[in-house]
């Protein structure tokens, strides 16, 4: 019995294990690939915007149309990620916790921004409050401006990025069950007890990880903005569209260094990213010790 256990147990590495050279040229390729498609690319947007010196960075990042276009990146990110939070939040729970009619098709537009080009996101609200709409014109007539101004950009940008705080939480919450939460309420907690003391510490850390990943696309978002921004110079232009202008006028150091900030972005999500889902992965390790 012993020997037939040592023979499948043979049997199953030589399946699994890999040869030496194998394991190598895997591990160089993977590590070529990264070079060539992330770091060097990474790199060379710092090195660009180094490239005239330390004080042509700082001078262009105080450019006045490039202070506005970080302003109002952190105020559309500043909006769009909290309302985002709540809805993917109330969306995730009614999805895990409950059962109803229509819950199918619920699931399925929350993943809709994920099927969807960002450029037909924006063109979307163009078609809805373009001047030529019944919307449009209302809008026109009350002084309301919706395309071509903040409230576009944050409509566009709370469209692609609405699935990630909703989609981390879904099944993480349908995991977990609603036992913690049965037992609350029939310890006499209200519905919003249950919530602020039960629901919210156990989905803490998947919460924080959906947010994380929805801010860096608000403030990297590109196509959806682009179209329902107009390109206004000081006004309307985000982070990213700001780094086109740059360029495309051969100003490669501004262009470079709005760039840099978004690599940063970047390189702190990844970080942020990493950071958590360790302390998760010790959390769940935890719980089932316990």
């Amino acid at each position: 019995m012993a020997s037939d256990t040592v023979t499948r147990s043979t049997k199953v590495r030589s399946v699994v294990t890999e040869t030496k050279f194998a394991r190598w040229t895997l591990i160089i390729l993977s590590l070529v690939f990264l070079l060539l498609i992330l770091l060097l690319p990474l790199a060379a947007v710092f090195v660009e915007a180094f490239r005239k010196g330390g004080s042509a960075f700082f001078e262009a990042l105080q450019d006045a149309e490039t202070f506005s276009a970080i302003s109002l990146t952190l105020i559309v990110a500043g909006i769009s990620v909290p309302l985002n939070l709540f809805f993917g939040v109330a969306a995730a729970w009614a999805i895990a916790k409950f059962e109803f009619k229509g819950k199918a098709i619920l699931t399925t537009l929350i993943d809709l921004p994920f099927s969807v080009s960002p450029v037909i996101s924006g063109l979307v609200f163009v078609l809805l409050f373009g001047a030529n709409t019944y919307l449009g014109k209302w809008l026109d007539a009350h002084d309301i401006k919706i395309l071509f101004a903040a409230p576009g950009l944050i409509l566009a940008t709370m469209f692609v990025t609405f699935p990630f705080v909703a989609r981390e939480l879904i099944p993480l919450m349908q995991e977990q069950g609603t036992a913690d939460e049965e037992a609350a309420l029939s310890l006499g907690a209200s519905g919003w007890q249950t919530f602020w003391h039960v629901t919210l510490p156990n989905i803490k850390w998947g919460l924080l990880y959906g947010v994380l990943l929805c801010n860096a696309r608000a403030m990297g978002e590109f196509g959806a903005v682009s179209v329902v921004s107009g390109h206004i110079r000081g006004q309307t232009n985000t982070m990213p569209l700001q780094v086109e202008i740059l360029y495309n006028e051969y100003n490669f150091t501004g262009a470079f260094a709005v760039a840099t900030l978004l690599a940063l972005l970047a390189l702190v999500t990844l970080v942020l990213k990493t950071l958590l889902e360790m302390r998760y992965s010790e959390e769940i390790a935890a719980s089932r010790r316990h």
